[in-house]
């Protein structure tokens, strides 16, 4: 069943409600969904604890997952800004990569792969193979993504981090309803990214069951 980790909702840019985020999530197949709205130093303290409130869901429809991207964050800032993340209650902490179609400050990726409370770095564009080292070194997955424009460097992540050892992760980066992705489309974007039918067992499945294993039933 379905896996994704980073989506939004009205506590950012997003456009459903948590409420309805995860159970649209739940009616395409998802076992999980992590709630990872934007947040920097001055939002984090509003945006984490009324995410976490939504891991109540879990009672209803399927595993929610309180987390949280940190967004624009000065590089020398961001194992800070995780670590309070998960003080805050955030059970994972997504970060901002470099993509290609914003202008997100250089040494995002380094800082955030650095980062012992960093779980997974979102749409990561031309990443350096030193990174996804780096990455692989301290358990952090980089995403391939189902977003239009983030995605366009997904070839380049896949060849990146399977010369390094890296582990991947398909999110959907959902901001709306059509955002959203089964597991087939899930499968798609991911073999279209030319992972092998291993990688993408792993990257669809065990990894992401394993960033979140102590909250699965």
């Amino acid at each position: 069943m379905r896996i994704d980790l980073h989506t939004h909702t009205i506590f950012s840019d997003g456009e459903l409600t948590p409420s309805e985020l995860v159970c649209r999530a739940m009616n395409l197949g998802h076992k999980a969904v992590a709630i990872t709205d934007h947040a920097d130093i001055t939002n984090i303290d509003l945006v984490v604890p009324n995410i976490v409130k939504a891991a109540d869901l879990s009672r209803d429809y399927i595993t929610v997952v309180p987390g949280v991207e940190l967004t624009y964050v000065p590089p020398s800032k961001i194992d800070m800004m995780a670590k309070k993340a998960k003080s805050l209650g955030a059970e994972i902490v997504v970060v901002h990569g470099e993509t290609v179609v914003e202008p997100v400050p250089a040494d995002t990726n380094l800082k955030a792969v650095m980062s012992t409370y960093v779980d997974i770095l979102a749409h990561p564009g031309f990443i350096t193979p030193k990174e996804a080292e780096t990455a692989a070194e301290n358990g952090v997955a980089l995403e391939i993504s189902g977003r239009a424009g983030h995605g366009i460097t997904n070839g380049y992540v896949v060849n990146t981090a399977r010369a390094a050892g890296a582990k991947m992760v398909i999110n959907s980066d959902a901001h709306s309803p059509d955002d959203l992705m089964d597991e087939k489309r899930a499968a798609i974007v991911g073999s279209g990214a030319g992972l092998t039918d291993d990688e993408l067992k792993a990257a669809l499945n065990s990894t992401p069951c394993s960033i979140i294993r102590h909250l699965l039933s």
